[in-house]
Formats: C-alpha cells, structure tokens, sequence
C-alpha cells in the first residue's frame, strides 16, 4: 500500500505511544469521514497509521470489529484481549489482540470518560425491535429505520469477501459496565461528547465500526449519535519506552510475535 507521509501533532491528556505523538492542538490526517448515526463504516488501515474515533455527541454508540486486512481468517479476539490486559475494560497503554495472540492495534491515547468494554458484544435486528419496536424498513423509511449491529457489519465485511461466519464479538467504544450483584450487567452513565480514542495499527487491519446504540443502553428512544473517524501516521514509536509494549511480560510476547509475523512477511524488515 502507498500513503502519502502525514504526522500528528500535539500531546493528548493520555500519551502512551511510545514517542509517537498523539492528539492535542491539532491532528493532520490523510483520510477523515463522518459516520453518520445507525450506518456503519469499514476501511484498511495501514501498519504504523493511527485510527481515531471520536463520539460527537456523546452517544456511546460505536461497536467496533478488526481483521488482519493480508490473512483474514486473523481477527480481534475479545477474551484473548482481556487476557492479556487482565480486564475486560481497555484504555490508553493496552493493545486489541488477534485470536493468533499478536497485537492489532495498540490504545495510544484515550479522553472518554468509560473506556472501552469487551464484554456484551453487539446489537442484532431482535434486540433493537425489543428495545425500540419496529423502526420500519427500508423500503418505507429508507435511512430513518432502525439499523443494528449484526446487520450493519454483515453489510460492511461482505465488502471484503466475509459474511455472517466471520462475525465476532465486538469491542464496544466509549462504553463501560457495571456487574449488579448477581452477575448480570447494566451500562454505565458515563458518555461524553467529543471523547476520542487514538489507535495506532501493529499490522494492515480491516476494520469495520457501527454507529449504533449499545445493546445493553436502557434507553427506549432511538438516539445513536454520528462518529468522526480519521487516519493519520505518526513516527515510529521507541519500542524501549512505549507503554503498551511494556505494560506486561505477555505484552511484551504479543508484540515480539507480531514483528515476527511482518519481518517475514516484508522480507526482514521489522
């Protein structure tokens, strides 16, 4: 893949990469778009490029998926993730992992209020008619019906060859749960508008986000928020000092693994 050569500038609250920069006065990006609220999106981004969502609005609607764009039967795998962090709650300093156990991405900065959950998964056509009723079709509402997760990313990885069978369980951005006593979960109050989370690339990875609203949002008015979604390249981190690299001996393994994996891929070139 050739991109032209962009950089982000600034220091963000939150500045775990490593050396690299991270968001504050101002970001140069190469690509930006606005998903607007209920569609999706799906786009590949680059190694060493960094991805960055933003909640407008505060909705906390943003259901996320990543596959390894050059073998994707590799794909973000939830409990490995939690694993490897020793939660299932993901902030700045901490890396999404494949079900191969190497780094997709790694959390470079983080301004939103809750994190990130691994936890509940997505929405599906008989969860948003539980929650909101029948929005209509498309035929009869066009964009204004109510759309889902399943739904959504069935439409945007049939894009690159995948269908129904390639569904994982999705990350969940800007979201956080509580655990009631007996066990079960009930999203927590914790939106904020304009909170966004910087993700740096550790291979190409095919991604797809849906703005939709949390599965487990007690909400009973449809109300998904748009998401600013952009691409920038940072310089390459220091590998001595970036914080998700070094958050753990297993981090440490994931990341060792991964630059395995590209050095044979690109002929040594780590």
């Amino acid at each position: 893949m050739a991109f032209g050569r962009y950089s982000c500038t600034g220091k963000g609250p939150v500045d775990a990469s490593g050396g690299a920069n991270v968001v504050g006065q101002q970001r140069q990006n190469f690509w930006e778009e606005t998903v607007p609220p209920g569609a999706y999106l799906t786009r590949v981004i680059p190694r060493g490029h960094t991805l960055w969502v933003t909640d407008v609005e505060g909705a906390g609607a943003a259901s996320f998926m990543a596959y390894n764009h050059d073998q994707l039967t590799e794909r973000y795998n939830a409990a490995d993730t939690a694993k490897v962090q020793g939660t299932a709650f993901l902030t700045a300093g901490m890396v999404l992992v494949s079900d191969l156990g190497r780094a997709m991405f790694s959390i470079t900065s983080d301004t939103s209020a809750a994190g990130h959950e691994t936890l509940s998964g997505g929405t599906t056509p008989w969860s948003i008619r539980r929650s909101y009723g029948d929005g209509g079709s498309y035929q009869e509402v066009r964009n204004g019906r109510y759309t889902n997760d399943r739904d959504n990313f069935i439409a945007a990885l049939g894009r690159h060859g995948l269908d129904r069978r390639d569904l994982v369980p999705t990350l969940n951005l800007f979201s956080r749960l509580n655990i009631r006593p007996d066990g079960s979960f009930e999203l927590a109050d914790s939106r904020l508008a304009g909170a966004s989370v910087g993700m740096r690339a550790e291979m190409n990875v095919l991604i797809a986000i849906s703005a939709t609203p949390h599965v487990l949002d007690p909400s009973r008015t449809w109300r998904p928020g748009p998401l600013l979604v952009s691409v920038c390249q940072d310089d390459p981190p220091d590998p001595a000092i970036d914080a998700c690299r070094n958050r753990s001996d297993v981090a440490r393994r994931v990341f060792e693994s991964t630059d395995d994996y590209w050095s044979q891929r690109n002929g040594g070139v780590r």
